[in-house]
C-alpha cells in the first residue's frame, strides 16, 4: 500500500507541474474498443459469451529537450458468462506483477467487472549518446514475432492480440550508445515479491546483420545468458534469439532450459507476406497443460513462452482490397499432435476506425491429471472487434 501512495503522490506531482506550465508541451491519445466474444469447445456445446469495452489513454509530457515523461492508462469493462463461471477471474484481471501495484478493480460484482492500470508510467533523460529511463515501461529485447526468449523483463502472449502495447515493468534502464549501430544497454527490475532482475546486452551490427549478446539474473532465482540477430537472406528477413536459464540455487548441475527461435518473412511485390518462425523449449519437469483454457489465461514468463518443447508458426497476410486485410496463421505442435489456427478479417471504416473478425481455435492430445490418460481437447475463441483511435 505505500508503494502505492509514494507512486501516486509522484505522478500527482509531475502533473502539477505541468499544469503550471505557461507553455504545455504535451501530447493525448488513446482508443476505445467494443469486442464481443464467444467461447466454445463445439458448435454443438454450451458457448460462453463475453464483451469487453477497452479505453486506452497515452499522456506524453515533455518539458524540455532533455526530460519527458509518459503515462499510460487502460480501462476495461468486462461482462458476461466468463465472470459467472470462472473462478478467481476478478483476481486474474487485477493480477499486477510490478513493484508498485498499479491494477485495481474499481468495481467487481459477478455480472460486472471495471478494472483500471497503468501499465506506463515513466521518466525518460537523453543527452547525446546517453539514455535513462526510471518506471514503469517497456523492455522490447526481442526480435522475433511469435515467441521472444531474449524478452526477459515482460514476456506477452501471440495471443492477446487487443492489447498492442504489452505489458511492462518497474524498471530502471540505462542505454550508451557507442556507435551508429551499436550500444550497451542495462536493465534492473523489481516485482511484486520485491525480487530483483537485473541484465546487460550488447548490440553491434557486423557483415549487414544486426547481434545482441545479454546476461543476467531473473528474479533472483535464474542466471540467463542469451543473445540474438536480425538480417536478411537476399530479400527474405532471417532473425532469432538464443536465451539458457540455469537456477541460482544448483548452478552446478544439468537442470537449465534452454530457448531457441528462428524465424523469417517474406513480402511479394503484390503485398502478399508469408513468415514462419519455430521455437525449441526446453520443457521443465513441472510442463505441460491439461487444457487450453489454462494457457491462454496464465500470466507469461521467459519460462512458460509454450507448453510443448516444439513449435511450428506459419503466417500468410494479404490486403484483398485496400481497405479490407485477411490474416490466416497456424501453429503445430508435434508432441501433442496438436494445432492453432487463427483467421482474421480487419476492415478500415475510416482513418481512425476499423471492425475487425479474429478466431482462435486450439487442439490436441493433452493429458488428464486425473487419469494420467491422453485425450482429445478443443476449444474455439472468436472475437468481434470494433476500435476506434483518437
Amino acid at each position: 500500500m505505500k508503494k502505492n501512495i509514494i507512486f501516486f503522490f509522484l505522478l500527482a506531482a509531475v502533473l502539477q507541474v505541468s499544469a503550471q506550465k505557461k507553455e504545455h508541451n504535451y501530447s493525448l491519445d488513446g482508443y476505445i474498443t467494443n469486442m464481443q466474444s464467444v467461447m466454445f469447445d463445439s458448435l454443438k456445446g454450451n458457448w460462453t459469451n463475453d464483451n469487453l469495452i477497452h479505453n486506452r489513454l497515452n499522456f506524453n509530457w515533455f518539458p524540455n529537450d532533455d526530460f519527458s515523461v509518459n503515462v499510460g492508462i487502460r480501462t476495461r469493462i468486462f461482462t458476461g458468462e466468463s465472470l459467472k463461471y470462472i473462478p478467481g477471474y476478478a483476481d486474474f484481471i487485477s493480477g499486477d506483477k510490478g513493484f508498485i501495484d498499479l491494477n485495481t478493480n474499481l468495481i467487481s460484482e459477478k455480472s460486472v467487472i471495471i478494472n483500471s492500470q497503468i501499465d506506463r508510467a515513466y521518466l525518460s533523460f537523453e543527452k547525446g549518446n546517453l539514455s535513462i529511463t526510471a518506471g514503469r515501461q517497456r523492455i522490447n529485447w526481442g526480435r522475433s514475432f511469435v515467441w521472444n526468449p531474449n524478452d526477459i523483463f515482460n514476456s506477452y502472449s501471440f495471443f492477446d492480440f487487443d492489447y498492442p502495447e504489452k505489458p511492462g515493468s518497474d524498471a530502471l534502464r540505462i542505454q550508451y550508445y557507442t556507435g551508429a549501430t551499436s550500444s550497451v544497454d542495462f536493465v534492473t527490475s523489481a516485482d511484486s515479491s520485491l525480487k530483483i532482475s537485473a541484465a546487460g546486452m550488447y548490440r553491434f551490427n557486423l557483415a549487414s546483420y544486426d547481434f545482441q549478446i545479454l546476461g543476467g539474473m531473473i528474479s533472483e532465482r535464474d542466471y540467463v545468458i542469451g543473445g540474438g540477430w536480425e538480417g536478411a537472406i537476399k530479400n527474405m528477413s532471417f532473425r532469432g534469439e538464443i536465451s539458457y536459464l540455469h537456477p541460482k540455487e544448483n548452478f552446478t548441475d544439468t537442470s537449465g532450459l534452454f530457448i531457441l527461435d528462428v524465424s523469417s518473412a517474406y513480402t511479394f511485390q503484390n503485398s502478399l507476406s508469408l513468415q514462419f518462425e519455430f521455437l525449441y523449449n526446453q520443457q521443465p519437469t513441472t510442463g505441460g497443460i491439461s487444457s487450453f483454457e489454462e494457457y491462454y489465461y496464465k500470466p507469461l514468463s521467459v519460462k512458460n513462452l509454450s507448453f510443448t518443447e516444439y513449435n511450428i508458426f506459419g503466417s500468410i497476410a494479404y490486403p484483398i482490397t485496400p481497405l479490407l486485410n485477411l490474416t490466416l496463421s497456424g501453429m503445430y505442435y508435434p508432441k501433442i499432435s496438436g494445432y492453432f489456427i487463427g483467421p482474421s478479417f480487419s476492415y478500415s471504416l475510416s482513418n481512425n476506425a476499423d471492425f475487425s473478425l479474429v478466431t482462435q481455435t486450439f487442439g490436441g492430445n493433452l493429458q488428464n491429471r486425473l487419469t494420467g490418460n491422453s485425450e482429445f481437447k478443443s476449444i474455439t475463441f472468436a472475437f468481434l472487434r470494433f476500435k476506434y483511435n483518437f
